[in-house]
């Protein structure tokens, strides 16, 4: 029992000692999931309380990565310039804000609208949050920070989407006003106990007591001048980083549009969608019982190695899909799968912030999302033509081969030298 609870105390001990300000993030970050109940059931209020078809619903929720892209940019620049917490408090506000004003209109054309400012909102101040943990920690501790704000988003997305599904039939517009609440309390955690930290400020107050962190940055997180462009010349590896991250995110959106769809032909549509809704429940529950263990074990390691490996475990995974058929079977895939996010999850921001200077920190956490995110945008429309063409089985063995050889190049990472 000694050991066991030595053992115990170390993975736990990861997250000791950290900077205040990430356990108000992490507060804040589950606080904010936990009401997140607009976004995991917007294709229903399109289609079940709007009334439109399910394809009109796709179409403007692709159309929506538009703005949300163009406003995730313009947040990065925002970010660098004004500071994350300026930004932070002034556009997740006024998200919520429409968000309430959402909860006091009838479904209707005008009520999608109103959704999607509020969107356009959130996508703004989107780049803040990942710049700001990249200011307040070193390279010491900002995996074990990274991860613990995983562990916080993904405790709320527990509760949050099951209380939405109970509001969503009778009390819509609890739906919204409780999105709102949830959003302005998160807020008043960051307004209230995080000081602004822009580096300007950091550096200018180099001399402070406030904390050790702000004295401790890398060369390569000095301040720079010019463009982001400039940044990325000078670090063409977080180019190739997004570049591979694209194929682990076009792996992983397969998770939520093609083991549905498999689900539903081999177990029927009903019992489908039933099994899909258990396996996702298990996937939140194994994010929250490994994520301490997984970052407790590989902090001895190379962040790239262990995103890779990541990697390596969604290509396990996915092409597992190709030849089962058994229920049990899926939940091994899932617990798989989930091990891999886990891994890429926690060390992906952790890679950036390591490599960003910290004048363009919202800049960068604005243009390389964009540029893998296209993975997960593109996934299910790639993955549908494949499906319809060659099969589901050997469409699952092209996503492994796929992300197996990005995790693969991913490793190779490793060998580029980055010069400040």
């Amino acid at each position: 029992m000694h050991i066991n609870k030595n053992k115990f105390n170390d993975i736990f001990s990861t997250y000791m000692g950290l900077p205040k300000e990430v356990y108000i993030l992490f507060l804040g970050k589950m606080i904010n999931c936990i009401g997140a109940f607009v976004y995991p059931l917007l294709s229903l209020i399109i289609t079940q309380k709007v009334g439109m078809s399910i394809k009109d619903a796709g179409l403007i929720l692709t159309l929506t990565a538009i703005p949300q892209g163009l406003c995730i940019i313009l947040g990065g620049k925002l970010v660098d310039s004004i500071g994350r917490k300026k930004v932070i408090i002034f556009f997740q506000s006024f998200a919520a804000v429409f968000f309430i004003v959402c909860g006091f209109i009838k479904p209707s054309t005008t009520l999608i609208f109103f959704i999607i400012l509020a969107s356009c909102f959130s996508s703004l101040a989107q780049p803040a949050y990942d710049s700001m943990v990249g200011d307040i920690t070193t390279r010491e501790n900002r995996k074990a920070s990274f991860s613990l704000i995983y562990m916080g988003l993904n405790l709320g997305f527990a509760i949050g989407p099951f209380i939405g599904g109970l509001l969503f039939e009778s009390y819509l517009p609890l739906v919204f006003i409780g999105d709102a609440i949830t959003t302005l309390i998160s807020i008043g955690l960051i307004a209230l106990f995080i000081k602004e930290t822009h580096p300007k400020l950091i550096n200018s107050n180099s001399n402070s007591s406030e904390s050790d962190y702000e004295n401790q940055v890398s060369s390569l997180e000095n301040e720079e001048t010019g463009s982001v462009f400039k940044v990325f010349l000078k670090r063409p590896i977080l180019i190739y980083y997004a570049l591979l991250m694209l194929t682990f995110q076009f792996a992983y959106a397969q998770w939520g549009f093609a083991i549905p769809l498999q689900l539903g032909q081999i177990f029927g549509s009903g019992n489908g969608a039933r099994y899909f809704g258990i396996l996702a429940s298990c996937n939140g529950l194994i994010v929250i019982l490994l994520t301490p263990i997984i970052t407790s074990l590989t902090k001895k390691y190379k962040t790239l190695s262990i995103i890779a490996s990541g990697g390596i475990l969604y290509a396990i995974a996915f092409g597992s899909c190709s030849f089962i058929s058994e229920l049990s079977l899926f939940f091994i895939v899932i617990l798989i799968i989930t091990i891999g996010e886990i891994a890429i999850s926690t060390n992906s921001g952790t890679f950036i912030a390591n490599l960003t200077p910290a004048s363009h920190r919202g800049r960068v956490n604005a243009f390389l999302p964009l540029i893998y995110g296209t993975g997960n945008a593109i996934g299910p429309s790639i993955m549908g033509s494949m499906i319809d063409s060659i099969g589901m089985n050997k469409a699952w063995i092209i996503v492994a081969i796929i992300v197996g050889t990005g995790a693969i190049f991913m490793y190779s990472l490793n060998s580029i030298k980055v010069q400040a």
